[in-house]
């Protein structure tokens, strides 16, 4: 059974202690009952996570309408708890005059008579859901829910077809099969190596990593003196695995004696292959203690044995070694299996034509969804093979890829397989995960994004190990990529900043959303609305517009919506603000909000901690933004905005404010957002430059700071920055543009964790605090007048540098000289561009051993003995030439030596000179 059944219980329970021993000022008894839902709650808890740990497809349906009862009343429970402490804790008082000021006397008696009302009010909201509670606890009594599972009949491992399908019928495996086994070093007749040797093949579930495995077993078994194939599965039983394999390899049975474990097994196995040249296959290792444990019983003998593993772990992969990824099936056997499964044998349709021409187009579609995963493509065959060759049905079937396939057999086969990724997931990513669920196919899901997200809806439940909420959320990100739920996005400098999510695991987390009423969402074709049993909306998701989905749609309720997440083509069917309750989540990212909507009641979502407004075309934001206190993230960025109301300085709460960066002007009391974590595109203007600068002082919890300012320096400004930085001592990511002007920085200790640091002006020379000792630094952009060769030399040693983008003012200053980069030195630098040094530089053998992608900028006369060769992991090249007076012959010349040393380069790097 799925984790969300769990609802809010787990929030919940520390918001209930927080009410009890905060000073909240409860009436009379309410404190007594809030005590008596605590151990109740407990208690369900306690039964929801027995509910959980069953199989899904073995849990009694009572148990299953049971939970969800009780997920939905954890939800109403921690809306009124929220409800009552934003109240609570919201002053609506202002500053006055002096103690006896009629108006300070009337905002007092307004508090008074305010705070009266919100405690009756929760008074109330306890008691009614003191009865709810008394209800589903006697329901359960009176039905014996005891969340046990109920006997079913034995279920078939949906897996089986990959160990027992023939080779000849699997599409494309020919030449995978022998590049893993050239990869295993088996691909000739010559005398097999005597080293052993492992493959890990990695993939999510349905790319066919089994068949792969056993076609390769097919091919070369033969080649050794004894072979072995066992599935591990989740939840092994190591000794009857232990058997299995004994049996496989030895031939013979292994019968249960008294003493016979784990020890005595590993012991046989040891010494049976001990002498042999062994191939052994271990399939679907889902921990790595357990290939650990298996690993013991393979000896590590110099007889050429050969392993191999499959797993949907990365991590898992990267231990065992030897990592071979799984590839998808090309476009055109994509398009063999499609068909020969459809319309008849791969022999027939081996050209990878669609033998029926009006459905070339839809077919294409389909396989562009399919993304070359062939459980994907086996599955969607055997829909349409039910349909016919009718066009308008395909389409329906393509239509409904990622949004909810229609039920069969082969979908819930299809699902079941992936499912058991999804559920070998901790509980706390499966929420994270189903939230996904929120964007549309195809989409790039920004990281940023997504993880404050999770965190506005408390999937991230607290921080831990001394590392923020963000950086939780970044480990759960890293762990889906790591469990291949979702495909990693990567910028030009290696990071992880987004993600791709596969239509088939989108459909399969869609369907268990809406299950568990997690999501809703409008499509453009239906809307997946709750059924009745499920009564109301948590989480609402627009996509696309309907005409005749408008009407529906705006008469749902929206009172107890936590998250709207609303595409550009659906804002017109988005309801108004002021419908929206208990909103934590509201993103309107790239919807055109200049006309198709109004932000006028924004100031009466107080449960609002998300407010993504980035490319909405606002030009600006309502005054009551200031009544949002629990808002942690603020996006505005690509806004044409250029005052921001004073009162967003009453965000505490705000962590992450992105800005508008066109000349936005912002309050100089921006020292008071102290819990600001990520602060980017802020701009400092000449009027009260000094101030904002000495208010950034105050934000120590910072970890990103990007800025820029169009006011000149002076060593006023200066110093304010510097004292200000070194008192930031939490930033791991700076970024600091300006015009071009001179900044020494002099007195500033860099922060350990710096990774990344843009510093786009101009340096006399380099400063000393660039040194050896800042071993997180990742990437440095700084422009520095005049570089010596001591100051390459420690940059060199900057021993986790991967992006180096030096620019000096040589050229400029009529200085010319030659650099050597000697051996050894930048050892990870991966990309490096060396702009205007007006000489030369020389590359030593063994200097810049991972560098792939080198620009640089050469005078021509000096253009001698460049040392190009020794840059043995280069790829592109990009070289500037100075002709500082020297004849086009000369020039000539140097282009000519400059392509001969690419031509003989091992690598044959591109390259581009100009």
């Amino acid at each position: 059974m799925d984790a969300v059944v769990m609802g809010a219980l787990s929030s919940l329970m520390v918001k209930l202690g927080k009410v009890l021993v905060g000073e909240y000022n409860l009436q009379k008894g309410v404190k007594g009952e809030i005590m008596f839902l605590q151990p109740e709650l407990e208690s369900m808890q306690g039964a929801l996570q027995e509910i959980a740990n069953v199989p899904p497809d073995q849990v009694d349906n009572q148990d299953k309408i049971w939970a969800s009862e009780v997920r939905e009343l954890s939800y109403d429970i921690e809306d009124s708890i929220d409800t009552f402490m934003v109240r609570c804790n919201d002053d609506n008082g202002e500053p006055s005059d002096g103690p006896h000021d009629m108006k300070a006397f009337i905002y007092r008696t307004i508090d008074l008579l305010t705070s009266y009302r919100i405690r009756r009010k929760i008074a109330t909201d306890i008691r009614g859901i003191k009865r709810r509670l008394i209800e589903v606890r006697e329901r359960r009594q009176t039905y014996k829910i005891d969340g046990a599972a109920v006997a079913k009949p034995a279920t078939v491992d949906s897996r089986l077809w990959a160990h027992y399908t023939k080779v000849t019928e699997l599409v494309g495996i020919d030449d995978t099969r022998d590049e893993l086994i050239k990869f295993l070093g088996e691909d000739d007749d010559e005398v097999p190596m005597k080293e052993g040797k492992i493959a890990s093949i990695v993939g999510f579930g349905g790319l066919g990593k089994t068949a792969l495995a056993n076609a390769v077993y097919a091919k070369i078994k033969a080649q050794f003196d004894c072979c072995g194939f066992v599935s591990v599965s989740q939840n092994p039983d190591m000794k009857k695995l232990f058997k299995a394999l004994l049996s496989d390899l030895t031939g013979n049975d292994i019968k249960e004696e008294y003493g016979l474990d784990d020890k005595w097994l590993i012991d046989e196995l040891r010494g049976f292959l001990e002498e042999k040249r062994y191939f052994i296959i271990i399939d679907d290792i889902w921990d790595i203690s357990v290939w650990k444990t298996i690993r013991f019983a393979m000896p590590d003998n110099k007889c050429g044995y050969r392993i191999i593993t499959t797993t949907r772990v990365l991590d898992v992969a990267e231990q065992v070694g030897g990592v071979y990824q799984m590839k998808p099936l090309c476009p055109d056997n994509s398009k063999i299996l499609l068909y020969s499964r459809i319309f008849g044998s791969a022999d027939k349709y081996s050209n990878a034509k669609c033998p029926d021409e009006q459905l070339v187009e839809v077919s294409d579609k389909i396989l562009k969804k399919c993304a070359g995963v062939p459980l994907a493509i086996l599955t969607i065959a055997s829909l349409l093979a039910s349909k016919g060759k009718n066009k308008l049905d395909w389409f329906e079937v393509c239509n409904s890829i990622g949004v909810g396939l229609e039920n069969s057999f082969d979908v819930e086969n299809m699902r079941k397989i992936l499912s058991f990724s999804y559920y070998d997931l901790p509980s706390y990513l499966r929420k994270c995960l189903l939230y996904l669920s929120v964007f549309p196919e195809d989409d790039e899901i920004d990281k940023d994004r997504l993880i404050r997200m999770w965190i506005a809806e408390d999937l991230i439940g607290y921080e831990k190990q001394g590392k923020s909420l963000f950086e939780v959320g970044e480990t759960y990100f890293n762990e889906l990529i790591n469990k291949s739920m979702i495909q990693p996005v990567y910028d030009d400098y290696e990071v992880v900043i987004s993600c791709h999510i596969h239509d088939m695991i989108l459909d399969l987390i869609r369907y268990l959303s809406s299950e568990q009423n997690f999501v809703s969402i409008l499509y453009g074709i239906d809307v997946d609305r709750p059924s009745p049993s499920k009564k109301v909306i948590r989480r609402l998701c627009l996509h696309n517009s309907k005409e005749d989905h408008v009407t529906s749609e705006t008469t749902m309720s929206m009172q107890q919506v936590r998250s709207a997440v609303v595409f550009p083509a659906a804002i017109n069917l988005m309801p108004e603000l002021r419908s929206f309750n208990v909103l934590r989540v509201l993103d309107l990212q790239s919807c055109y909000l200049a006309e198709a909507y109004s932000l006028k009641y924004l100031g009466s979502l107080f449960h609002l901690r998300y407010l993504g407004l980035m490319n909405t075309r606002i030009n600006h934001l309502p005054e009551e933004i200031g009544n949002l206190k629990l808002l942690q993230t603020l996006d505005i960025s690509m806004n044409p905005i250029l005052w921001l109301p004073t009162s967003i300085v009453q965000l505490r709460h705000l962590t992450c404010l992105i800005l508008p960066g066109n000349h936005t002007n912002l309050t100089s009391r921006i020292g008071r957002l102290t819990a600001l974590e990520e602060l980017s595109l802020l701009e400092v203007k000449d009027s009260g430059s000094t101030g904002i600068i000495e208010e950034l002082g105050n934000l120590t919890r910072l970890r990103v700071l990007t800025m820029s300012w169009t006011t000149e320096m002076n060593d006023s400004l200066e110093k304010s920055m510097v004292e200000c930085l070194n008192k930031l001592r939490k930033i791991q990511r700076l970024g600091i543009f300006t015009a071009d002007v001179e900044c020494n920085l002099v007195g500033w200790v860099l922060p350990p964790h710096i990774s990344k640091l843009e510093l786009c002006y101009w340096f006399s020379t380099l400063p000393d605090w660039i040194n050896p000792s800042l071993g997180h630094l990742r990437l440095l952009q700084i422009h520095v007048r005049k570089l010596w060769q001591e100051d390459l030399e420690i940059l060199g040693r900057l021993p986790g540098l991967c992006y180096l983008y030096l620019w000096v003012d040589h050229e400029n200053l009529g200085i010319t000289r030659r650099f050597t980069v000697g051996a050894c030195s930048f050892p990870s630098l991966v990309e490096c561009k060396f702009w205007e040094f007006g000489g030369s530089t020389e590359f030593r053998q063994g200097a810049m051993p991972r560098l792939k992608d080198l620009t640089f900028s050469v005078l021509v006369q000096d253009a001698t003995d460049l040392g190009l060769g020794n840059l043995q992991s280069l790829q592109t090249l990009g070289v500037s030439l100075i002709s500082g007076g020297a004849s086009q012959e000369e020039v000539e010349q140097v282009k000519a030596a400059v392509r001969h040393a690419m031509e003989v380069h091992p690598s044959h790097p591109a390259l581009d000179m100009y």
